[in-house]
């Protein structure tokens, strides 16, 4: 008989009821962003956060380092777009100065990346992903609603310049958009020493537009990339909770990702939680549910209190996401109001 986790016995960390524990930290520092992406959010874009629901530097910091303190050891700055936050270098001198200090990352549609990655890359931050579907100007001008993409080039070129490394490249691939040109982005990345994932594409359109027919799946993009090189999988054992499958590229030492993210869910592996811009913590990016530390913060909350409140969100944590279940719903914020 298999024993169901007993939800009355809540540890002290940031544990689930199924052995995970939280050890990556997602944290959203805006929702706002200067692209358009069709499959994020529509042309006029969102309404935004009111500022003074956002958190703020001094407020990210106190949460940031009780999560650190609770056992996080990667976070991880996110959006929207992080760049839009005026304050971004400081905040992240402020988690390279907690203790333990944690590894730092961010990812970024890259277009304001040039003015900044010296800046970051000295106060702390250990590398970078830009998100980047293609590199077809008109196909990019399409995608985004924005004519950016030299400037997304210029940023990652100024990210391996200033030794935020190593430099990844996330590309999500859709039917009849872009799916035809992956083997381009893969040689296009491969050039320049970039690492490239491409990721199957999720529920978390603001439009609720999105249709499992439709997504381009994790076999179609290794059979589309096997046509020109050769994919030899990692062992499984070195892929720990990564999210992506990883190969190396006729032979190596260059390799590529594949996120399943859907198709083959890593949900099992998960040691990821996330913040949001407006303080809600959410035990996972599919989550309908969330549990607000910003009111209790600003009401004087003790450090005890809030940690108490994010074990409690993790201890709630689901199975898997559950995509492809008949009772799955898709979580009423988008992925820029989530953070990715």
């Amino acid at each position: 008989m298999t024993r169901l986790p007993d939800p009355t016995a809540r540890p002290e960390g940031l544990d689930d009821q199924f052995g995970r524990r939280a050890r990556d930290l997602r944290v959203s520092v805006t929702d706002r962003c200067n692209l358009r992406c069709t499959y994020c959010m529509p042309a006029e874009g969102l309404p935004w956060m009111p500022k003074d629901e956002m958190l703020t530097d001094e407020e990210l910091l106190r949460l940031i380092g009780l999560f650190v303190r609770d056992g996080v050891t990667q976070v991880r700055l996110t959006g929207g777009e992080p760049l839009l936050r005026r304050s971004l270098v400081d905040l992240v001198a402020g988690i390279a100065a907690l203790r333990p200090r944690p590894r730092i990352a961010m990812t970024t549609n890259g277009v304001g990346l040039e003015r900044v990655a010296t800046g970051l890359a000295a106060a702390g931050l250990d590398r970078v992903n830009v998100s980047l579907d293609t590199i077809d100007s008109t196909t990019f001008t399409q995608l985004t609603r924005r004519d950016r993409l030299a400037d997304v080039e210029a940023g990652l070129r100024a990210a391996a310049e200033a030794g935020l490394t190593p430099v990844k490249v996330n590309a999500v691939a859709m039917r009849g958009v872009n799916d035809a040109s992956v083997g381009d982005v893969l040689a296009w990345c491969l050039e320049r020493g970039y690492e490239l994932r491409f990721i199957e594409q999720m529920p978390l359109d603001a439009q609720h537009a999105w249709d499992r027919r439709d997504m381009v799946t994790a076999d179609e993009i290794r059979a589309r990339l096997s046509e020109r090189w050769t994919l030899t999988p990692l062992p499984a054992a070195e892929r720990g909770s990564a999210p992506a499958e990883r190969f190396l590229v006729d032979g190596g030492p260059a390799t590529v990702g594949i996120i399943a993210s859907v198709t083959a869910p890593f949900c099992a592996a998960c040691d990821r939680t996330r913040l949001t811009a407006d303080g809600q913590v959410r035990n996972c990016l599919f989550s309908t549910t969330e549990t607000d530390l910003r009111g209790p913060m600003r009401a004087g909350a003790s450090d005890e209190e809030l940690l108490d409140l994010m074990r409690g969100e993790m201890w709630r944590k689901r199975r898997g996401h559950g995509i492809g279940e008949p009772d799955f719903v898709q979580p009423e914020r988008p992925m820029s109001a989530i953070g990715g």
